[in-house]
Order: C-alpha cells, then structure tokens, then sequence
C-alpha cells in the first residue's frame, strides 16, 4: 500500500500510529510525515538504534534482549507494545534488523528484519523478513513492508 493511501485509511478510521525504529532509523516515520495531512494520524516515534533506549525507553525487557537479542520477533513485539504504550497511538509498528552491509557479530544474516504492528485491540503480529540488496534497498523494502504490515491490521 502507498503510504499516502495508508495515512488516507488511518485518517478515515479515526486512529493514529507510532512508530518504533532500529534498523530503519526513522524511514518509516518520515515516509508517513511526507504525506500532507499526516499529523492527524503520526503521533510520533522513537529510533531505538541502540540496546539500551530499547530497555530504557521502550520498555524492552533485559530478559528478552539476553535470551533473543535485538534482532527478534521478540524485541520487535516488546518494541511495538511498548512505543504504543508510551506515546498513546492506537496502533504502532517497529522494525529491527540487520540492513548492513555487516553483521552483528549475532550469526543472523544481513537482511534479516523483524516487523511488529502493535494495536490495543488486536494481539501483536510479528512477522519476519528476508531483504536483499544493499543497507539502502534492505531498510527501503523494509519501511514498506512495515507500511503494508500495518494497513493488513487496520
């Protein structure tokens, strides 16, 4: 979905959304905040790029970075959940990932992205990805497949 579209679906829904980035590092909110209009719908977000403003600021629990890393369906879930709850969206969506061109040191492989949309009506869906291309492209296709995440659960 276009995100001009998707800011056009929230808009007629009456909801809002939050974002919360590490891999994409504030692709998907600006690509939401270049739609006109958007501020009806944008609350705003956080780039969590670092572990710790994840487990600071987004509530990301110790454990769940201990046991999964930062790279997980798990971190990704606790990320939205906690970026809905702290900026007061309807819905919220994060992205974190390996856009490269190295890895982590993890094991896990460049273009490796996890994907949540958080809502307070739904439970959580996490989905995982597999991007190719360059750091550019990865956190590109990422972005939109986080834009087509979060219009499937509208």
């Amino acid at each position: 979905m276009k995100t001009d579209a998707l800011v056009a679906l929230l808009r007629e829904q009456g909801k809002t959304v939050a974002t919360a980035e590490s891999c994409t590092g504030g692709l998907i909110g600006k690509r939401l905040t270049d739609v006109s209009g958007s501020s009806a719908v944008y609350r705003g977000g956080v780039i969590s790029y670092t572990i710790d403003v994840k487990r600071d600021v987004l509530g990301v629990p110790e454990a769940i970075l201990a046991a999964h890393g930062a790279v997980s369906a798990e971190t990704a879930q606790a990320m939205a959940e906690g970026v809905r709850m702290l900026i007061g969206a309807d819905y919220a969506v994060s992205s974190t990932g390996l856009a490269g061109p190295n890895g982590d040191g993890s094991g896990k492989p460049v273009g490796l992205v996890y994907l949540a949309v958080a809502s307070a009506v739904k439970p959580t869906v996490v989905r995982e990805y597999h991007f190719d291309g360059n750091r550019e492209q990865i956190r590109l296709a990422a972005a939109e497949a986080a834009e087509q995440l979060l219009a499937d659960q509208i």
